[in-house]
């Protein structure tokens, strides 16, 4: 049950990348009638920067989990946290005529951005804000 999960997870990732560069290449090329009259799923610069995004972060995932820097298991959840993100902008862009409001953008974008300092955080990567001098903190 896991792994169809997974599976539909992954395969909904996948469209959610391609379909900018499916609407990118059409754009390019002459549009017929029945081209115009049928609406694009997703568009807008908020759409395809947000899958963007999503890209790099699962990039980084990859990476970190190919330099052995996280565990297999963390690398599953991290790209878990990237999909939800990613089907989340999904609905938004399905419910409002294929694009995303600015105020569900910048959320999403904060969640995709905890994400990726996660992965940071989890790599060793991540760097400290502060000097100590509230009594050891080092974000504080």
């Amino acid at each position: 049950m896991r792994s169809c999960k997974t599976l539909r997870t992954a395969t909904l990732t996948a469209f959610l990348i391609a379909v900018p560069f499916a609407g990118a290449y059409a754009a390019g090329h002459h549009k017929g009638a029945l081209d115009e009259a049928t609406p694009t799923v997703f568009s807008g610069p908020r759409v395809t920067g947000l899958i963007d995004q999503v890209q790099g972060v699962d990039k980084g995932i990859a990476d970190a989990r190919q330099e052995n820097t996280i565990t297999p298991a963390e690398a599953q959840r991290l790209h878990m946290r990237a999909a939800h993100i990613s089907q989340a902008a999904e609905r938004v862009a399905t419910t409002d005529h294929g694009r995303i409001p600015g105020a569900q953008y910048r959320q999403l974008l904060r969640r995709l951005d905890n994400v990726d300092q996660a992965l940071l955080f989890d790599t060793g990567n991540a760097f400290n804000i502060g000097d100590y001098t509230d009594g050891g903190n080092p974000n504080g």
